[in-house]
C-alpha cells in the first residue's frame, strides 16, 4: 500500500518489514478502514478480508498472536495463533507480527539475516522485560542484533501515574530520564522510546533505529488513546524466500 512505512535501518539483504496504516481497508468507522485486530469488535469479515489484503500485498504468512502485555516468546507460527507478546522466526516467509494501537512495536533481526523477532510493549510488558525476552530468543550477542522501533505514543502524549514511573526506576534507575512531570500534580509524561533504548541498551542491545512518532498525535495510525473503540494497525518482520 502506498502509504504504508519500510523501516530505515541497515537490516541485512534478505530481511524484509513493514508497518501497516488506517488507510486501504474495508472497515467502517469508527475502525476504518484497514483494520487488523479481530478483537475489537469489528465486523470479523471486514478484518478477515483486511488481513487478506494484507497477505497478499506482502506475499508473506502473518503469525498472528493473541497479545496480553505479558513477556512469553513463542516461534513464529501462521497456523496458530498463540498468547503471547512476542515472536521468532528464522523460517523465510513466515512474518513475525505484532498488532497496536500506540504500545510499541519493536523489530528484530540478527546481523547474519538469519532470524528475526517482533515484540509488542506497552509499558506493563516493557517494565517486565519483553524487550530483553525478545533478545534473548536469538543464540546471537545481543551486541549482533538490530531493532527497529516502529510507531507508539509519543512523550508529548503519553501521560502516567507514579506507579509506572517506580516499576521502571526499581530495577533500572537511569530510565528516570525518560519521566517529565507533566501539568497534572503526580502525574509524568513517559517516553516511551527512550525506555525501550534504555532497556535495551542495558541488555547489551546498542543497534536501535527507528522512533520518533506518536500515534496520538498522527491520524495516520489507529490511537486507543485518541479514540478508545479503535482498531490496530500492525508491524511486521520476515525474511525473505530466496
Amino acid at each position: 500500500m502506498a502509504d504504508w512505512l519500510i523501516p530505515d535501518w541497515p537490516a541485512p539483504v534478505g530481511v524484509k518489514a513493514c508497518v501497516t496504516t488506517r488507510a486501504g481497508g474495508v472497515s467502517a468507522a469508527p475502525f476504518e478502514s484497514f483494520n487488523l485486530g479481530d478483537h475489537v469488535d469489528d465486523d470479523p469479515r471486514a478484518v478477515a478480508q483486511n488481513r487478506s489484503k494484507l497477505t497478499t500485498a506482502l506475499n508473506v504468512r502473518p503469525a498472528w498472536l493473541k497479545q496480553v502485555h505479558g513477556v512469553e516468546v513463542v516461534e513464529a507460527s501462521p497456523a496458530q495463533v498463540m498468547q503471547a507478546d512476542a515472536s521468532w522466526s528464522k523460517t523465510p516467509g513466515v512474518a513475525c507480527t505484532i498488532m497496536t494501537a500506540d504500545c510499541l512495536p519493536a523489530l528484530f533481526c540478527n546481523r547474519q539475516g538469519t532470524q528475526v523477532a517482533a515484540a509488542h510493549a506497552g509499558w506493563r510488558g516493557l517494565a517486565a522485560g519483553v524487550l530483553e525476552a525478545a533478545a534473548d530468543s536469538f543464540a546471537d550477542a545481543p551486541s549482533e542484533l538490530l531493532v527497529w522501533l516502529g510507531p507508539a505514543i509519543g512523550p508529548q502524549a503519553f501521560e502516567v501515574g507514579p506507579e509506572v514511573r517506580d516499576a521502571f526506576l526499581r530495577t533500572h534507575p537511569e530510565t528516570a530520564d525518560a519521566f517529565v512531570p507533566s501539568a497534572n500534580d503526580g502525574k509524568f509524561m513517559a517516553d516511551i522510546y527512550r525506555l525501550a533504548r534504555l532497556r535495551l541498551a542495558a541488555h547489551g542491545v546498542t543497534e536501535v533505529y527507528g522512533g520518533g512518532w506518536s500515534t496520538y498525535n498522527d491520524e495516520r495510525f489507529f490511537s486507543y488513546r485518541r479514540g478508545a473503540r479503535t482498531g490496530r494497525f500492525a508491524s511486521l518482520v520476515w525474511i525473505e524466500p530466496v
